[in-house]
């Protein structure tokens, strides 16, 4: 790489570490970058899902205050992320680069109806569990919410962008719980899915470590960024850019295709 494109790279991870803290779709930042500078897609791919990991973590930590009282959920659903996420992994080297391309504007348009209708289908279920005398309903979100996040983790292992998009509209569909705190869940659940795949891609595939470690150190400042940003914005400002940054990966998404 040259000096400018290696300063890209860090741009583009502060980028991606940042927005993915706040929602997710920050490998619609790096990896066209990684792209322009002449990196192959699939290393593109496994350099950049290594180089994210210490951003997840840096927005996790930043959320710390929001993962109170969610030991045993996020246990629970990090199980089906790491499961999900290693299929992805292998997947990624198994099928042709076009397998997915069709079908992802479609998940992430899905996704992005399912956070605008998320509030009002929410009332619509305290309802029904208030008439059923369960006010809180499962703590978990049961084998629906599991399903689905094992699903998305797939998707996940395979590329990554938009992931955490479909994490939070099945969570806030699912569990009776506010967004921030559905966002600090979000967080751990990409940064499992990011690890387990990277650890697979570092037996069977080739990494630009050049690439890695500039996305490391900027995705862990932009991790830092989203956190302190996130963590300020209402519930309504949060779906708003929920559904910018959604919007923006399915025309990016769909060109790309």
């Amino acid at each position: 790489m040259t000096i400018w494109e290696m300063l890209a790279v860090f741009a583009a991870g502060i980028g991606a570490g940042t927005i993915n803290t706040i929602v997710g779709s920050g490998t619609l930042i790096t990896f066209p970058v990684l792209v322009a500078t002449g990196l192959p897609p699939v290393t593109a791919t496994v350099s950049n899902a290594l180089g994210l990991i210490p951003g997840s973590i840096s927005g996790a930590i930043g959320y710390r205050a929001e993962l109170t009282g969610q030991r045993r959920r996020v246990l629970r659903l990090s199980t089906a992320a790491a499961t999900g996420g290693l299929c992805g992994a292998i997947l990624l080297l198994l099928l042709p680069s076009t397998a997915f391309e069709t079908i992802v504007p479609v998940l992430v348009a899905l996704a992005l109806v399912l956070v605008l209708l998320q509030p009002r289908i929410s009332r619509a279920v305290q309802r029904r569990r208030e008439r059923e005398g369960n006010d809180g309903g499962n703590p978990d979100g049961g084998p629906l919410l599991l399903t689905g996040l094992l699903l998305a983790s797939v998707y996940g292992g395979y590329f990554t962008a938009a992931q955490g998009i479909i994490y939070l509209s099945l969570m806030g569909m699912l569990l009776h719980d506010t967004m921030q705190r559905l966002n600090a869940t979000k967080n751990i659940l990409a940064a499992v899915v990011n690890t387990i795949a990277a650890l697979f891609f570092l037996f069977v595939a080739h990494f630009d470590w050049t690439a890695v470690l500039l996305i490391a150190v900027g995705s862990t400042i932009g991790g830092q960024i989203g956190a302190k940003v996130g963590r300020r914005l209402p519930p309504a400002a949060l779906r708003a850019v929920i559904v910018i940054v959604g919007t923006a990966a399915i025309v990016q998404l769909t060109i790309r295709g």
